[in-house]
């Protein structure tokens, strides 16, 4: 495929090129006639009909210089050695074929001009000074010259700027496929937290409605502490959910709430031992892990906690966190088998596909599957660098 093809012009452009090729031969035409007029006395015919009718003919075959480039330029560049006024029509058409870069092409119609020319004196027999023949042959050579340089300039331009625009187009589709990448990203970090934080919240609601809509002979102080229960779980998971829309309608520059860590897992624990999950937490951690390791690990906690409210209600339900720095942080949620059949709430499938997304990206392993005992286990193991190693890094 040839990449020097000629944009296509507009009439603008093909009308002021077309005029300016006329208004080049016009000098020449008039000189010619001041000379025939002391030489002979007279014009002739040929000066002021044959003359302009072929120019005005190879400027109009000149109009389809784009569509059939070799043959218009070979032809305009015969017929102008007949005509005065043709020889900017003749200019013009060696600057077009020259702008296409391509040697034999330009060679060919170059040659054919300058030896074209030699016959020229059949038309205008104007006597010329002796000595002065090596003329005929290098002003010819000159002009082809001129309009081959020309036109070379002119294509390599062309190429140029249509590199720079498509260069241009390319950073605008990569830029804008970017920009898509990171919506598609950020839509799916806001669906990530708001199932953690609803997800987690709706479960526990669930679970203690549950309570109450099976169990029978419960106190007064005992229903209460459910209702209480379930009123406190519908605030925090609207607090929650208000602080990650948040995000969505603060400025650029305003800072993120801050997200829970390690250190707010035995709140959660806590907070799911009121809404009447039976929780233990055995914990034998050893420092402070980075905030994206402390996060992973609260998510997983989590969404273990979620899954246990779900689906194993009545079960008991252990977390055990261990690690040091240097080596790795494992977390493990398992619950036992369910001790109270409820009706199963709707679920979006989609908990342990983010949760997984998120360890990998974290750089850990996460692995969950049935128990010998009819129960659920929920494993995670997380890097954990030593803090003076990442310094050095």
């Amino acid at each position: 495929m040839n990449t020097d093809v000629a944009p296509r012009l507009g009439w603008w452009q093909q009308t002021w090129r077309l005029g300016a090729a006329a208004a080049v031969g016009i000098p020449l035409w008039l000189s010619i006639g001041v000379v025939l007029r002391r030489q002979t006395g007279e014009t002739g015919s040929w000066f002021v009909i044959g003359d302009p009718l072929v120019a005005f003919g190879c400027l109009t075959a000149l109009l389809w210089r784009r569509r059939f480039p070799g043959a218009v330029a070979m032809t305009v560049a015969i017929a102008s050695t007949a005509s005065a006024l043709a020889s900017g029509a003749a200019f013009l058409a060696l600057v077009s074929i020259s702008t296409r870069r391509r040697p034999v092409e330009i060679g060919g119609v170059a040659l054919t001009f300058v030896t074209a020319s030699q016959f020229a004196d059949g038309a205008y027999p104007v006597q010329s000074s002796p000595g002065l023949s090596w003329y005929q042959l290098a002003f010819p050579a000159l002009i082809a010259g001129i309009a081959v340089a020309m036109g070379m300039a002119t294509g390599a331009r062309r190429v140029e700027v249509r590199s720079l625009r498509d260069q241009a187009e390319s950073a605008r589709r990569e830029q804008t496929a970017r920009a898509a990448q990171a919506r598609a990203l950020e839509r799916n970090r806001i669906a990530r937290e708001m199932h953690d934080v609803l997800a987690h919240r709706i479960s526990l609601v669930a679970l203690q409605a549950g309570v109450l809509d099976h169990r029978g002979d419960l106190t007064p102080e005992e229903n209460r502490v459910l209702v209480r229960g379930i009123a406190d779980a519908a605030h925090q998971a609207l607090e929650e959910l208000r602080d990650v829309l948040g995000v969505l309608r603060a400025d650029p520059g305003r800072p993120e709430p801050p997200q829970p860590s390690l250190d707010h897992i035995p709140e959660l624990v806590a907070d799911a031992r009121t809404s009447g999950l039976d929780v233990t937490l055995t914990t034998t951690v050893a420092g402070t892990p980075s905030d994206v390791v402390g996060r992973t690990c609260y998510r997983i906690v989590q969404e273990g906690l979620t899954n246990a409210a779900k689906h194993a209600p009545g079960a008991h339900v252990h977390i055990t966190l261990d690690g040091t720095a240097g080596d790795n942080l494992n977390v493990s949620v398992h619950n036992s088998p369910a001790t109270t059949a409820t009706a199963q709430p709707p679920t979006s499938g989609f908990g342990l596909l983010g949760l997984t997304e998120r360890v990998t990206l974290a750089g850990g392993k996460l692995d969950h599957h049935p128990t010998p005992d009819n129960g659920y286990i929920l494993t995670a193991r997380l890097p954990w660098p030593n803090p003076t190693h990442e310094e050095r890094a």
